[in-house]
């Protein structure tokens, strides 16, 4: 490999690098606070090397992985939200034991896998940061292994992560077997006229595709597994997890189905959608989420439960602009992935801060009181709440307008008045929680009222700080952000 390769790898390689380096800590000394230390300089020095790498984009090396300016700026989503999550992990961990910096040898481990995931442009590198991705995945979700609720979702999370990559594993070959390439971008020029054996592995593909998005009808654990692991962890997966994939479904499954060009190398202009089948599958599959998302939620009265039924319905919402195509859609959907990230990492992080040694501030009755014991972290979650709903003067509501224009401007009238029906009904399963939040104590709740009060560190107050200004400043003044998209969305699909 070239010296010129090395430099365009620099984020993976730093990240890479400093996983190594909190492992030999971590196997010689447990201590957690020496760990995120050395994890949080490792992850800031990722960040800023994606900018340092940003001028040479696009680039490939070795026909494994392609860099982009979207790919960068899915770097910047998941090294930022990992940054979030190795904050409010500390605070969180910190309160049961000094040891376990462990811990953060494996969530770098999975973010190192989700960058290779978003950049992957063959199927070895896809399913390399996939499984990189999920196995670190398997023991951050079981970390609290006196919680046997904790065990269970990791439990579950592998058997959900093993049906899926049977499905992906059995389509690439289907896909391998009949056009003898293993590159993404061929994906698109797959054809119905040359044979049944590669369309059916495409639909396996996204079988697969469907299982780690957890859309409907793939959904089956995913509450649980919200619910099981801990609350910074359950904010990692239903964040950086997810939208690893939805980056590489964009570069890699979107030029087939709408067939209007490629996120710059991924697929040309010239290629034709796979079938007039597959926007239809998705269309059903976007309306589904976003219905059984939202109602299911309704009757929820776990919080964390509630925000992985929430999830659903958000993915269903960024599958109404992946389906618009074009330059509007591709902008929305990056734009809504930053609103998302920055509202979900927000929520759980004030979850994981007013949980206790012995569980997690997990359900409605646990915030009853919340405004007067607590009113700067009732304010901050009130905030991501009201962003997650959609309501004016938030990120949330200019990233569902957006959306909603670029379903309108494709004539996707079916499913932007879905999403406008499903945001209306997710208010009200907001507003219950928030309405706790500002009621009195509950009778003998066990974190709202009874417990004493956990001291914040001042690093995990200003994460949530930081998280509650974006959540407003994107939602009174976008443009700054907007006009960044456009400067890698001029392509479109």
């Amino acid at each position: 490999m070239s010296l010129a390769n090395l430099v365009n790898l620099l984020p993976l390689a730093v990240i890479a690098l400093c996983s190594l380096v909190v492992m030999l800590v971590a196997a010689f000394t447990r201590r957690l606070t020496l760990s995120f230390a050395i994890s949080l300089i490792g992850l800031i020095v990722a960040l800023v090397s994606v900018f340092v790498v940003w001028p040479l984009q696009p680039y490939s090396v070795s026909g494994l992985l392609s860099f982009d300016s979207f790919v960068l700026f899915g770097f910047l989503l998941i090294i930022g939200a990992t940054i979030f999550v190795a904050v409010s992990a500390w605070a969180y961990l910190k309160r049961h034991s000094d040891e376990g910096g462990d811990f953060y040898f494996l969530l770098l481990l999975s973010a190192l896998g989700a960058c290779i995931l978003a950049a992957a442009s063959a199927f070895a590198t896809f399913f390399l940061g996939l499984e990189l991705m999920s196995v670190s995945l398997y023991a951050l979700i079981g970390w609290r292994r006196d919680r046997a609720i904790g065990t269970e979702a990791a439990i579950k999370y592998l058997i959900l992560a093993g049906v899926s990559s049977a499905f992906l594993l059995l389509g690439m070959a289907m896909i391998y077997a009949d056009t003898g390439s293993m590159d993404l971008g061929r994906l698109s020029s797959i054809s119905l006229s040359t044979g049944l054996v590669a369309p059916v592995g495409m639909g396996l593909l996204l079988v697969g595709v469907g299982f780690k998005l957890a859309v409907v009808p793939f959904h089956l654990w995913t509450p649980d597994v919200y619910d099981g692991a801990p609350a910074p962890v359950t904010g990692y997966i239903a964040t950086v997890s997810k939208g690893a994939m939805i980056v590489v479904l964009v570069r890699a499954f979107a030029p087939a189905l709408v067939g209007s060009g490629g996120v710059n190398s991924v697929a040309s202009a010239s290629q034709q959608p796979i079938s007039p089948a597959f926007p239809w599958v998705f269309a059903v599959i976007a309306g589904l989420s976003m219905f059984v998302g939202n109602i299911l939620a309704l009757r929820e009265n776990n919080v964390k439960r509630i925000l992985a039924y929430s999830s659903i319905a958000h993915l269903g919402y960024i599958l109404v602009a992946f389906l618009a195509g074009g330059t509007n859609a591709l902008r929305a959907v990056s734009f809504y992935l930053v609103t998302y990230f920055v509202t979900t990492l927000g929520a759980f992080a004030v979850i994981a801060e007013l949980s206790t040694e012995s569980r997690d501030a997990d359900l409605v009755e646990d915030f009853q009181g919340l405004a007067a014991r607590r009113p700067w972290m009732a304010a901050a979650l009130t905030a991501m709440l009201l962003s997650l709903a959609g309501l004016p003067l938030t990120a949330g509501f200019v990233g569902k307008f957006i959306i909603i224009t670029a379903g309108a401007g494709a004539e996707l009238w079916a499913l932007a008045v879905i999403l406008a029906v499903n945001g209306t009904i997710s208010i009200f399963y907001y507003l219950k929680i928030i309405s706790a939040m500002f009621r009195g104590f509950a009778e003998g709740g066990t974190v709202g009222a009874s417990t004493p009060l956990i001291r914040v560190p001042f690093i995990a107050a200003c994460a949530v700080a930081i998280l509650v200004v974006a959540v407003v400043a994107l939602g009174v003044y976008p443009s700054p952000l907007l006009s960044f998209l456009g400067t890698f969305t001029s392509n479109g699909f």
